[in-house]
């Protein structure tokens, strides 16, 4: 029997979200916290056991903190999974199920993670891309939206940190593909960062760091520190890298720790046997940008293996840019003897298929894109743990709660990591949600759906279901996905359909309907 999945009621959090407690004569107490969100990072580091890719900074810092092995996100896209990590419940209770959803205006007395530490003494500061790109939340931050020079400067104010090209060459592609735009609007700004997200898929350049957006906000991010350090309010500053989000734009040097032919290719490179229409996205994200070849859909012939390695490689050399910008940034924080009292999460919003069901990009709810890396370094912590609890992004904010010794809210909807960090051991949650609504438009069938994701320590199920976007509600069931983790860890065949998985498939149904709340544990 498929019964409905609980859904919080929405009027819950319309009644207001509570202050922390805290004592008004009393100056604020507790650590620092640095928030880094690295857009599109898949667990692909060498702390998570990938050989192959170059992130000595990252796995340093893993190596002195907790890393969840088996976390995984609320929705693989952006804005769902920023929003549902940064006011710590649901897609379903967000409200936020697309990137064009805007939680403020869903909302507008929700209080995000920076707000509700703001009420607990905290001076809040944002650098960078931590809610979704053109929905900064600048009311969240005592300090919003700050950019390095001349990224602030007013012919800037609508591009966002991943639309930038260096090469004479790529500049042209971009600016020809936008003037293309720009005909067919009556302003820019009716375009997704006025157009100018239009270029190669990849640039490679002989250029110094420095010139890149990222290491730009590195650099800010260090003077900030240094200005706000001494203040008597501890800081919660937000720092939202770009890299490795498309396109894969680094300097040459990093491209060179990748030379052809050394990364591997996937170890699922087809759709799942038996898979339903709308399980698969139409890889549009990366049709966006300019590719010397045809991008298909999932169902459609694969790529040149030449171009798709070099997208590989492209991701990685983008992922190893970055680890270098997280480099700076620790010993910057060592340097100002910030290091040790300042709680640092690292989080991806979602993971990313390199080819994996011969897709590109995220926006399914195959286990490639709802794994997501997460390292938590508490204060003064100095021997690292690997913890292969389940765990998921909505749980961020009250681990963060707890570490910083601020008291949780009682509607947040994931539950602290704490004391996993204290015996990674305990019985813990025995399934994690995620979902992701299909548009119409990317759907083969041109139908609208709702996917509704449980993963188990041994199966992930996933029902899908019609979707009413005018009314925001769920229709009559479509589809099954079932894939069993034991035998078939990369998900290349659903099983839901097999006889002999019926009662299983029973079983886990009604384990998804019973939700989040059933599946927590028992402290």
């Amino acid at each position: 029997m498929r019964t409905t999945i609980f859904c919080i009621a929405y009027s819950l959090f319309l009644t207001g979200c509570q202050s922390p407690a805290t004592k008004k004569d009393e100056p604020p107490k507790g650590p620092n916290i640095l928030l880094l969100s690295i857009d599109d990072l898949r667990p692909e580091l060498g702390c998570y056991g990938n050989e192959e890719i170059r992130t000595p900074n990252i796995d340093a810092l893993a190596s002195v903190s907790m890393t969840m092995l088996n976390t995984h996100c609320q929705s693989a896209v952006c804005a769902p999974s920023r929003a549902s990590t940064m006011l710590g419940y649901r897609p379903d209770s967000t409200r936020v199920w697309y990137l064009g959803d805007e939680f403020r205006k869903i909302d507008p007395d929700a209080v995000t993670m920076p707000q509700y530490f703001h009420k607990a003494g905290y001076h809040t500061v944002n650098i960078g891309k931590i809610f979704h790109n053109f929905m900064p939340d600048s009311i969240s931050w005592d300090e919003p939206d700050l950019r390095p020079y001349p990224y602030n400067t007013e012919p800037h104010r609508y591009r966002d940190g991943e639309t930038y090209w260096y090469t004479a060459e790529s500049k042209a592609i971009q600016e020809a593909t936008r003037n293309k735009l720009l005909e067919k609007v009556d302003s820019p700004h009716e375009l997704y960062a006025d157009g100018w997200n239009r270029g190669p898929a990849m640039e490679i350049a002989d250029l110094p760091d420095s010139i890149y957006y990222d290491d730009k906000q590195t650099t800010l991010a260090l003077e900030t520190l240094k200005r706000i350090k001494d203040k008597k309010q501890p800081f919660f500053m937000g720092l939202g890298y770009y890299r490795p989000h498309l396109p894969f734009v680094v300097p040459k040097k990093y491209w060179d720790l990748y030379p052809e032919g050394s990364v591997s290719s996937p170890p699922n490179p087809k759709l799942p046997e038996n898979v339903p229409v709308m399980a698969a996205d139409s890889n549009y994200e990366l049709r966006f940008y300019h590719n010397p070849h045809k991008i298909g859909r999932p169902e459609d012939a694969p790529l040149p293996e030449q171009y798709t390695d070099s997208l590989r490689r492209g991701y990685y050399a983008s992922v190893s840019f970055i680890d270098a910008q997280v480099g700076r940034l620790i010993e910057g924080l060592k340097a100002m003897d910030l290091y040790d009292n300042t709680i640092i999460v690292l989080w991806g919003d979602h993971g990313w298929k390199l080819g994996d069901h011969n897709g590109w990009g995220k926006q399914t709810n195959f286990r490639i894109d709802t794994h997501t890396p997460l390292i938590i370094k508490p204060s003064n912590q100095k021997q690292g743990k690997k913890i292969t609890a389940l765990s998921e992004l909505v749980d961020i904010f009250p681990t963060v709660c707890d570490l910083a010794e601020v008291e949780k809210a009682g509607y947040f909807q994931g539950t602290s990591l704490a004391p996993l960090f204290e015996n990674p051991d305990l019985p813990w949650k025995d399934a994690v949600f995620s979902q992701f609504r299909r548009r119409s438009r990317m759907s083969k069938d041109g139908q609208e759906y709702m996917g509704y994701s449980m993963q188990t320590g041994r199966y992930h199920y996933v029902e899908w279901y019609t979707w009413d976007n005018e009314t925001k509600t769920r229709g009559d069931f479509a589809a099954a996905e079932l894939y069993d983790h034991k035998t078939d860890l990369y998900e290349t065949e659903n099983i839901a359909g097999y006889p002999e998985n019926t009662a299983l498939v029973e079983k886990l149904s009604e384990k998804l309907a019973e939700g989040w709340r059933a599946a927590r544990p028992t402290l």
